[in-house]
């Protein structure tokens, strides 16, 4: 693989952009490209690098689109020769086998705010692989977060209305103040219902507060049944790292279609 094709994966994954790293991973005969030639397949039928183009590589990109789709690899071989029937007409005379990954992305984390109960959920998502994003106005209150950790001092209604939401994300707001969750939630309603998750930390008072806010803006009980609100799930959390393990667990239990039930029963 060449860097430029290493870097541009790097940057796909880094991007949570959706694509399948292709590799010619044995041959015989006369074939285009050699065993270890690698191509990236998007979501899009976007192409790079190229494992011999043609009918050939037409086949490869749809059952790349297939694997990525079910998101398991495939190993397949496509045969180049007039002597079988699934030849495709090609006549180059050899046979190849194609190692096809999917560059299967795990779960992503939006963080509305950065104080004590941000960076501890931030932390403890990110030591459990999630792609995690702190958005935080204040430039001087993160510290100390896994290098992983994006930070994006912007507007939290900016972001969530720009962002391209997917079913695998969640959003949360945990900010310094309730005027700024209620906020990003009305962004959230409007603009991130695609999301996996959405979830707001507060006490019950607070919540009744805030969606009683959104409710006299015309928002429906429908759209806002979809918030986690208070966030977690009950283990009587009390510290910022206890709560930060209610809110993850409850975030992978709904991102994974679970019931969080008990183990035992």
């Amino acid at each position: 693989m060449t860097d430029d094709l290493i870097e541009e994966l790097l940057q796909a994954r880094r991007a949570r952009t959706p694509c399948a790293l292709v590799t010619i991973a044995t041959t015989t005969g006369s074939v285009p490209r050699e065993a270890g030639s690698k191509m990236l397949v998007y979501t899009d039928r976007r192409t790079s690098g190229t494992i011999g183009g043609g009918k050939f590589e037409s086949l490869v990109v749809e059952e790349s689109l297939a694997a990525l789709e079910a998101r398991k690899p495939v190993l397949k071989s496509y045969p180049l020769h007039e002597a079988s029937s699934e030849s495709f007409g090609a006549v180059c005379g050899g046979e190849a086998t194609v190692l096809i990954e999917p560059q299967n992305l795990n779960e992503a984390l939006y963080l509305i705010g950065g104080g004590h109960c941000a960076q501890a959920i931030a932390k403890l998502a990110a030591e459990a692989g999630f792609f995690v994003t702190v958005i935080e106005d204040r430039e001087t209150v993160l510290q100390d977060l896994p290098a992983s950790v994006r930070v994006e001092h912007v507007a939290p209604r900016d972001f969530i209305a720009a962002h391209p939401w997917q079913s695998d994300e969640a959003l949360v707001m945990v900010s310094r103040n309730h005027e700024i969750d209620r906020d990003a939630l009305v962004a959230a309603v409007e603009h991130a219902s695609s999301a996996g998750y959405i979830g707001m930390i507060g006490s019950k008072r607070k919540v009744r507060h805030v969606f009683d806010q959104l409710k006299a803006r015309g928002f429906s009980d429908e759209k806002l049944e979809r918030v986690y609100a208070p966030l977690g799930l009950d283990i009587g959390a009390d510290s910022p790292t206890e709560i930060a393990i209610s809110a993850l667990a409850e975030i992978l239990a709904v991102l994974r279609g679970r019931s969080s039930a008990h183990l035992r029963a």
